[in-house]
C-alpha cells in the first residue's frame, strides 16, 4: 500500500482523474426549496456504480466558478470536485490503493447559502439532511459498498441517521468501523480533508500513519482488495 511523508497534501501532488459523469438520480430536485433557489446546480455522485467504497462528504461548498476545472460541485454537478476538498481526498483514495473502485457523494447535495452571505455556506439544517437522505440510500442501495467512508463529523451523523443511530463523539470515532445492519455496510468515519491536517497531530498520528492507517482499514473491510 502506497504511503507518502506528504499525507496531508499540499496541493504539489499530481492532478487526480477528474470525473467524466455523474449518477443523476432526481434530476432538478427541488424538495429543499431555500436550497434550490441558491444553488448552481445539484452535486450529484460520481464514480463507478459497482464502488467497493462510498466516500460521503456533508454538502458542496460554494466553489469557484473562475477555476479552470476543480470548480466545485455546486458547478460542476460533480460531487468531490472543489481544487481543495475534492482534489485531497481524491489523491488519498489513490495513495491508499483504492481509488479506482471509489465512488463519492455529499449527504446533501446542494450548497447551503448563508443568508449573510450567499457565497458562504452554512451547516444544512435537519429537515435538508433528512429530505435528501433519500438520495443518500438510493446510492447505498445502488452500489452496495463494502464501506461508507464518512468525510467529518457531519457526514458521518448523516449516515448513521439512516440507521436511526447517534453519533457520540466524533473524534473517537475516527478509523473505528462501525458495522450498519439497515444499509448493510461498514461505516468508517474519518477526518475532513479541510481539518485533517490540525486534528492528525492531536490524535497522535504521524501525516503518513494517518494515511496508512486509513489504507489498511480498507484493505480488511473491502472485497477484492489486492492488499
Amino acid at each position: 500500500m502506497p504511503a507518502s511523508n506528504d499525507a496531508t497534501d499540499s496541493g504539489t501532488a499530481p492532478e487526480p482523474p477528474f470525473p467524466d459523469s455523474r449518477n443523476v438520480i432526481e434530476p432538478d430536485c427541488r424538495r429543499c426549496p431555500v436550497l434550490a433557489e441558491n444553488r448552481n446546480c445539484i452535486s450529484w455522485g460520481t464514480g463507478p456504480l459497482d464502488a467497493g467504497v462510498l466516500v460521503v462528504g456533508e454538502a458542496p461548498g460554494y466553489g469557484n466558478p473562475d477555476a479552470n476545472r476543480w470548480k466545485g460541485g455546486n458547478w460542476t454537478g460533480k460531487a468531490y470536485t472543489s481544487r481543495h476538498s475534492g482534489r485531497r481526498i481524491r489523491r488519498m483514495l489513490e495513495r491508499v490503493g483504492h481509488d479506482e473502485r471509489s465512488y463519492y457523494t455529499n449527504a446533501v447535495k446542494c450548497f447551503p447559502a448563508s443568508e449573510e452571505d450567499p457565497t458562504s455556506n452554512r451547516e444544512p439544517t435537519d429537515e435538508e439532511r433528512a429530505n435528501c437522505r433519500a438520495h443518500l440510500v438510493t446510492e447505498v442501495e445502488t452500489l452496495e459498498p463494502d464501506v461508507v467512508l464518512a468525510t467529518g463529523k457531519h457526514a458521518t451523523k448523516s449516515v448513521l441517521a439512516a440507521e436511526e443511530r447517534r453519533l457520540d463523539g466524533f473524534i473517537d470515532s475516527v478509523l473505528e468501523p462501525v458495522r450498519c445492519e439497515t444499509l448493510d455496510t461498514w461505516l468508517v468515519p474519518i477526518l475532513h480533508p479541510s481539518y485533517q491536517d490540525v486534528w492528525i497531530v492531536r490524535m497522535g498520528y504521524e501525516p503518513e500513519e494517518y494515511l496508512a492507517e486509513i489504507g489498511s482499514t480498507l484493505d480488511e473491510l473491502v472485497g477484492g482488495s489486492d492488499a
